[in-house]
C-alpha cells in the first residue's frame, strides 16, 4: 500500500530549509535548487509545492506568523491583556534559536517585500491582525490616556527595533526584554 504523502508537512519541510538558508546565506542566495539541496529533496518537489519564489517565500512568511501565534497562545491560558500582549511580543523578539531563525526570514522577507509589491498584501493583512490584537488588549485593560491602536503601532516598532538590535548583537537579550517590560508598564501600569 502506498504511503500517503502530508503536504502540508512537505512545504513545512521546504520552508525550515529555506529559514536556514536565509539566516546563514541571505535571502538573496536563496533559490529552488539551493532549497532543495537544504532540504535533501529533488529541485522537482520543490517545484512541485512552490512554482516560484514568491509562493515559497510567502509560505515561509505565513508558516513563521503561525508559529509565533500558536507559542504565544500555548503559554498563556487565562491571563490579562498585558499578559497577552507580553507573551506575544516576546514570541516576535529572537530570543533562542527558533525565533532568531524566525527573525532572519522576517527580516529577508521585508527587505524582499520592498522590491517585490505583488507580495506586500499578506505582510499587510498580518500586521494589520497584530496590530488589531494588541489595540484590542489596550482596549481591554482600560489604558489611561492611551491610544490604543497607536500604542499597538508602537509596540510593534519597539520589537521590530529591539529585534534588530538582538540580531545585530549589538544589545543583549535581558536588556531587550527589560525595554519591552519598562514600555508595557508606561501602557498598562506596574504588573
Amino acid at each position: 500500500m502506498p504511503r500517503k504523502v502530508d503536504h502540508h508537512e512537505r512545504r513545512e519541510l521546504l520552508a525550515d530549509a529555506l529559514m536556514r538558508l536565509a539566516a546563514t546565506r541571505g535571502l538573496e542566495k536563496v533559490s529552488l535548487r539551493h532549497v532543495a539541496a537544504e532540504a535533501g529533496v529533488s529541485a522537482g518537489m520543490v517545484q512541485h509545492y512552490f512554482r516560484t519564489k514568491d509562493e515559497m517565500m510567502t509560505f515561509a512568511f505565513d508558516m513563521v506568523t503561525d508559529r509565533i501565534r500558536d507559542r504565544s497562545q500555548a503559554e498563556v491560558t487565562s491571563a490579562t491583556p498585558r499578559e497577552l500582549v507580553r507573551s506575544l511580543l516576546l514570541q516576535v523578539l529572537p530570543l533562542d534559536e527558533t525565533r532568531w531563525l524566525e527573525n532572519h526570514v522576517m527580516l529577508a522577507f521585508l527587505a524582499y517585500a520592498a522590491v517585490k509589491p505583488s507580495i506586500v498584501s499578506g505582510l499587510r493583512e498580518s500586521a494589520a491582525e497584530m496590530r488589531m490584537f494588541l489595540a484590542a488588549q489596550l482596549r481591554a485593560a482600560g489604558a489611561d490616556g492611551v491610544d490604543p491602536d497607536r500604542a499597538a503601532a508602537g509596540l510593534l516598532a519597539l520589537v521590530d527595533g529591539l529585534g534588530l538590535q538582538l540580531l545585530s548583537r549589538q544589545y543583549a537579550e535581558e536588556d531587550a526584554v527589560a525595554a519591552l517590560d519598562a514600555q508595557l508598564t508606561l501602557l498598562f501600569g506596574r504588573p
